[in-house]
């Protein structure tokens, strides 16, 4: 049986290193995790395009909803291009209309912009009324995957929905279960799912180190940071499941 990949989230350079360290064998590039992922800086893009695993970098240029305007997009345009220039494998996608189906034509304007690369279609998945109409545009519209919590919070709490997105796919799109994805949770995931990539921060809760810094508001008191001895525990479970 061929063995299921591990996606690993990371914001910054010492999360790259601990991914690598790990045996991820992709990573999402973002800054921000905090609120969902954001596009990453330019320089991060770079250090992360000289890395011998493939990296996708998210597109998505502010926090908040998902539905974008005219200016979000030229930004978009322009992070993409940026991915590209880095020498990415890819980008992270997604866009909404108000009542939370999919924006078509927006996304087919990012998808056209990024051919050549390839596309994972964001949790902006996990706000449509309808998954299995969300599976075919994301089919039409040539994403690789889709990453999704079957629109819970975490994807330990929407297996009946990923169960049915799985299905409705039918082989013809990869589904990556994501969020709240540890070693805790993974076992549960897979003896209901048949998928063949999985997303997960592997991280752990780091306290700040300077009091002074999150006394003046620049830290929070504890962060979340990549940790390598989780990606590897991770890899190990997932190379070890029937």
């Amino acid at each position: 049986m061929t063995k299921i990949l591990l996606e690993v989230c990371v914001e910054d350079a010492a999360g790259l290193m601990a991914a690598v360290e790990g045996g991820a064998d992709r990573i999402e590039l973002c800054s921000a995790l905090a609120v969902g992922g954001l596009t990453p800086p330019p320089g991060l893009m770079t250090l992360a395009g000289k890395l011998s695993i493939p990296v996708y970098a998210m597109i998505r240029p502010r926090p908040g909803d998902f539905v974008f305007d005219a200016d979000d997009i030229d930004v978009m345009l322009g992070d993409i291009d940026a991915a590209r220039s880095a020498g990415l494998a890819g980008v992270v996608l997604g866009a909404s209309r108000s009542d939370g189906r999919l924006d078509v034509a927006m996304l087919r304007i990012l998808a056209d912009h990024a051919a050549g690369l390839g596309l994972t279609l964001h949790r902006a998945f996990d706000l449509v009324p309808d998954f299995a109409e969300a599976v075919e545009i994301a089919v039409d519209l040539g994403f690789e995957r889709i990453l999704t919590s079957g629109g819970a919070k975490k994807a330990s709490d929407g297996l009946d929905a990923l169960a049915s997105i799985v299905a409705a796919a039918d082989g013809r799109i990869s589904i990556m279960p994501g969020s709240g994805v540890t070693l805790e949770t993974i076992d549960g995931l897979l003896s209901r799912l048949s998928v063949s990539e999985v997303h997960s921060s592997c991280s752990i809760d780091k306290p700040a180190h300077d009091a002074r810094l999150v006394s003046l508001g620049f830290v929070a008191a504890s962060a979340k940071r990549t940790d390598k001895e989780s990606v590897r525990a991770l890899q190990a479970r997932l190379a070890a499941a029937p």
